[in-house]
């Protein structure tokens, strides 16, 4: 029964995200002709039609598979270790070394380049 649901569901889903391709058409096409109009009215009128696409977006299959991702997404974010302003202070202080390290030495390197050319061509 439940595979049956799934078929039905899928079976409507190119309608869904042909309504939400209108829907992205519409605020696109509706930005254009009235662009005379007031900045925020135009806002507020995308807002609303990104809102109402979003939502039948994720009635779709491949939506609720979004939404799924984005709830492992955060839980995977809260397991995170994040680390300390000192440790942080100090992996920063170590970058910024390293880069300028780094750039000393092609900075060393392009003018042995640079003098090797110019005594080349003279």
């Amino acid at each position: 029964m439940a595979v049956n649901s799934e078929v039905k569901q899928a079976r409507f889903d190119g309608l869904k995200w042909l309504l939400v391709g209108l829907l992205v058409l519409v605020g696109v096409v509706g930005n254009y002709i009235y662009a005379g109009e007031s900045l925020l009215y135009r806002v507020i009128g995308l807002l609303v039609l990104a809102v109402i696409a979003a939502v039948v977006a994720l009635q779709t299959v491949k939506g609720q598979k979004f939404a799924e991702l984005l709830k492992e997404a955060r839980v995977e974010i809260r397991k995170v270790v994040w680390p300390t302003r000192p440790e942080l202070t100090q992996t920063t202080l170590i970058v910024v070394v390293f880069v300028l390290f780094v750039a000393l030495i092609l900075w060393g390197l392009d003018s042995l380049v640079s003098w090797v050319v110019s005594l080349v061509i003279g």
